[in-house]
C-alpha cells in the first residue's frame, strides 16, 4: 500500500527562500541523509519521524538565521 501524500510542506518555500537545495541539506547532514528523503520531504510524501529530523537537524546546520522546529518544516507528525 502506498504512503499517503500529505501535499507541499513549509519545507519548499523555506528551503526556496534561503537558496538552498536539497544536495546542500544531503551535504551538511551529519547523519544518513539521502537526496531521496529530501525530495520526499518537500513534496509531501509521508516520512518517518527520523527521516523528519535527519532534515530537521541538516536545515539547521545549513544556516544561522533562524533555528527551526519540526513544525516550521512539515504540516504533519512522522510515525
Amino acid at each position: 500500500m502506498a504512503l499517503p501524500e500529505k501535499g507541499l510542506q513549509p519545507l519548499d518555500p523555506i528551503l526556496k527562500e534561503l537558496g538552498l537545495q536539497n544536495s546542500d541539506l544531503v551535504e551538511n547532514s551529519t547523519e544518513q541523509l539521502t537526496h531521496k528523503m529530501v525530495a520526499k520531504g518537500r513534496k509531501g510524501r509521508e516520512l518517518t519521524l527520523n527521516a523528519q529530523s535527519k532534515i530537521l537537524h541538516a536545515l539547521n546546520a545549513c544556516q544561522a538565521e533562524k533555528i527551526f522546529k519540526l513544525a516550521d518544516l512539515f504540516n504533519y507528525r512522522g510515525r
